[in-house]
């Protein structure tokens, strides 16, 4: 039992931030800004790689606060803030002035999209903080969606050169990415894994084998496991949304509705 006495009325919490959680979060703000410059300079593979790193500084800054706990209102709201600039502002900048300048109006309202959707996201994903539930993301992260257009421009400059020209796929997924940003499709993060656990043996070797593969050639490594997290997410959905159906229909035919229902929520 934990004896709590009361504070004198003059007491007043301590004021200050916490400097290395808060350091690395503005380095990954750092990274989104560099990105901004280099696509306005039109160097366009130097801000895609910049806004990679950010994801980087975006994950250790967490980890950083909780191993430390450092963890406080001011370093999520400067996080938020960093995560708008590396995550919504920098990518689409890159991406309207890599590719979806010669659609006019229609190409900045696209980057605006992705931009008020990133904005969106956070803003909900504020909101939950705290909440009890599912560790896993509702909608697509917005550091997942601002690599997702990092590693189409990384991968592009690995075959090509110059600039793209119109191309409808661009603008495509560019308001896909917007809109899966804000809608309810469920997507996986790390901190569904705890690292204190014992895993198999193989989780091992698939880390191994990523490390390889980005070793190898991290530009293609890159693009393909950023476009496999966005596929994956819309599959995994598509069949959980089947699979409630199905629970439902055999719950109306069998009248066991409660143990169906459990199943459900599942």
């Amino acid at each position: 039992m934990v004896l709590r006495y009361p504070r004198h009325p003059d007491y007043k919490p301590k004021k200050g931030v916490y400097l290395l959680p808060n350091t690395i979060t503005l380095c990954g703000m750092f990274c989104g800004f560099y990105a901004i410059v280099s696509a306005v300079n039109g160097n366009f593979l130097h801000a895609a790689w910049a806004i990679v790193l950010a994801n980087i500084f975006d994950g250790l800054d967490g980890w950083i606060a909780r191993l430390t706990g450092t963890t406080t209102r001011f370093g999520i709201e400067l996080d938020s803030l960093s995560d708008l600039v590396a995550f919504g502002v920098a990518p689409s900048v890159m991406i309207y002035k890599w590719a979806l300048l010669p659609f006019g109006r229609l190409g900045w309202a696209a980057a605006f999209l992705f931009v008020a959707c990133g904005a969106l996201r956070l803003a909900r994903f504020n909101i939950q903080t705290g909440t009890t539930g599912s560790k896993s993301f509702k909608g697509m992260p917005i550091p997942a969606a601002a690599t997702v257009l990092a590693s189409v421009i990384i991968f592009y400059y690995d075959y090509w050169k110059g600039l793209p020209g119109k191309s409808v796929f661009f603008l495509a997924i560019t308001i896909i990415l917007s809109l899966l940003m804000v809608s309810t499709i469920r997507y996986h993060g790390l901190k569904e894994i705890d690292f204190k656990e014992k895993k198999p043996f193989w989780f091992l070797i698939v880390v191994v084998f990523i490390l390889f593969v980005l070793f190898i050639h991290p530009s293609t490594a890159i693009f393909i496991f950023a476009m496999a997290y966005l596929v994956w997410g819309i599959i995994e959905n598509i069949y959980m949304t089947v699979m409630r159906r199905v629970f439902k229909k055999e719950a109306a035919e069998s009248g066991d509705t409660e143990e169906h229902l459990r199943e459900v929520k599942k």
